[in-house]
């Protein structure tokens, strides 16, 4: 798969954009900053890679909010991956939602959850999926055995 690198998602902040990118390259897997050095000011424009695709956050002022109308959705291969990446988006002010949702400490809001997930959501088997889907609705952070566990009948 190639990457188009002339199209890329911009967050809007109100300042800390820098900081944010660089939390969120360190935590995700394959992902690189790309900002300009500016010493110690804020560059209103920061370039970085999550997981190889292409983000920028522009620092432009108070005039838009972030939104849960779009979100980082974030597949992880396991239980540890999703603990590790929930746990760390929520710490220092950020906000748990429910069916893996959250929103961090910037605003942004994260999708977290293991690939099994839409697998078993997505299963031929639609009481399976079904009974899989209701136990997610009742939590915050994907808990996957417990939704296997419902999508096996147990």
């Amino acid at each position: 798969m190639t990457q188009n690198s002339s199209i890329r998602t911009c967050l809007w902040f109100d300042g800390k954009g820098l900081e944010a990118a660089k939390f969120y390259v360190n935590l995700i897997p394959g992902s690189e900053l790309h900002a300009p050095d500016t010493g110690n000011d804020e560059p209103m424009l920061v370039s970085f890679t999550l997981g190889g695709a292409p983000y920028e956050i522009l620092n432009g002022g108070p005039h838009y909010k972030l939104n849960p109308a779009c979100s980082i959705a974030v597949t992880t291969p396991d239980q540890d991956e999703t603990d590790r990446i929930w746990d760390a988006l929520l710490a220092d002010g950020g906000e748990a939602g429910r069916c893996g949702w959250l929103i961090d400490r910037w605003g942004v809001s994260w999708q977290v959850y293991p690939q099994a997930l839409p697998q078993m959501l997505g299963a031929d088997d639609r009481e399976a999926a079904a009974r899989a889907q209701t136990a997610m609705l009742g939590m915050g952070k994907i808990d996957i055995a417990a939704v296997r566990s419902a999508f096996e009948g147990n």
